[in-house]
């Protein structure tokens, strides 16, 4: 079987560099991410692509979003290095890495509308995006000009949770604490960001836009009963603001936006999570992806372990392609 790995994460060599140069990357990003070396040595990288039969990966950056490293006046700079660093990685050894996706910097909108027409214009076969921009939730106007340019594209948005260590858990404290933030807080953020690209209109306002849920769409295939019949009464809990309204307006039931995203394989390789987002999404809409390097063997685990479990699945010949390749040739433009 061929795999297309579409959600994995590497930083070109520029840009690595100066994200360890900020403050937030000497602080908080130095000790893990520079203790894992695939996700920064190139050499090493090709190594671990080669280590596994007929596999490549479609490159994109890995956290923080850049909005947490640099302002305004130095993000867009920034995002150019990092977009035409993946682009030159693909360029040279398009045997192991298929396409790349760019980065934006968020906290100038314009010039990552800019970014956006640039990049995909330069190859980009996907726009990551995170779940906030500093907390900014995505269907803030600002954003709307981002989102047409990659509707316009036809190319997918990568989306990525970003929830952090400021956005407690309960009101009474200030810091999310035991990691929850991120173990337990991003899958919630990812269905929060869906559902806020439903309700606010985005997706009737760009039908066409294609959207890949990291981690298999978080929480929203295991909550399925919940996102459809309690979304299908919208309002009724609410006393101060007419939901109701916004339900009528909507072009379909909540549930099919819902159903109308993509999810990819990377859920550290559970097979429960996989055959639950499968069966959400259906095999026309999950891509195969590992979240490589971030497995306690900081590389091959997450790969090797997400192949093993959909081999253990009772798909179809025609589903397994479609999920471990086709989807991904499909949605980045990748040629067979």
């Amino acid at each position: 079987m061929r795999y297309i790995d579409a959600f994995n994460h590497f930083f070109p060599k520029r840009y690595y560099d100066a994200l360890l140069e900020t403050p937030t990357g000497a602080k908080d990003l130095g000790k893990r991410v520079r203790g894992i070396p695939a996700l920064f040595d190139l050499d090493l990288r090709i190594r671990l692509v080669d280590s596994f039969d007929d596999y490549a990966q479609v490159l994109s950056h890995g956290l923080p979003p850049m909005e947490r490293l640099w302002g305004p006046n130095k993000s867009p700079e920034m995002a150019k290095i990092a977009n035409d660093g993946l682009a030159e990685i693909v360029a040279k050894f398009p045997r192991h890495f298929v396409g790349w996706s760019a980065l934006l910097p968020l906290n100038a909108p314009q010039a990552a509308a800019k970014e956006a027409e640039r990049a995909l214009g330069n190859g980009a076969n996907a726009v990551q995006l995170p779940t906030n921009a500093n907390g900014v939730p995505l269907d803030e106007p600002q954003f709307l000009p981002i989102f047409e340019v990659i509707a316009k594209s036809g190319k997918p948005i990568l989306l990525h949770p970003a929830r952090t260590r400021d956005m407690p858990d309960y009101p009474t404290e200030r810091y999310s604490k035991y990691e929850i933030c991120s173990v337990l807080g991003w899958p919630y953020e990812t269905g929060v960001t869906l559902a806020r690209l439903i309700f606010s209109g985005i997706m009737d306002r760009f039908p066409d836009l294609k959207v890949i849920a990291h981690h298999l769409g978080g929480v929203v295939p295991y909550l399925e009963g919940r996102v459809g019949h309690s979304f299908d009464q919208l309002g009724v809990r609410t006393s101060d603001e007419d939901y109701g309204t916004i339900l009528k307006s909507l072009r379909k039931r909540p549930l099919d936006y819902f159903k109308d995203f993509y999810g990819d394989t990377a859920v550290e390789g559970a097979r429960a999570a996989t055959v639950c987002g499968i069966d959400f999404f259906g095999a026309d809409h999950v891509v195969f992806a590992s979240d490589c390097p971030f497995d306690k063997e900081k590389g091959p685990g997450y790969i090797r372990d997400t192949m093993q479990v959909l081999d253990s699945l009772a798909l179809s010949n025609a589903e397994r392609e479609k999920i471990c390749f086709r989807n991904a040739q499909r949605l980045f433009g990748l040629t067979a």
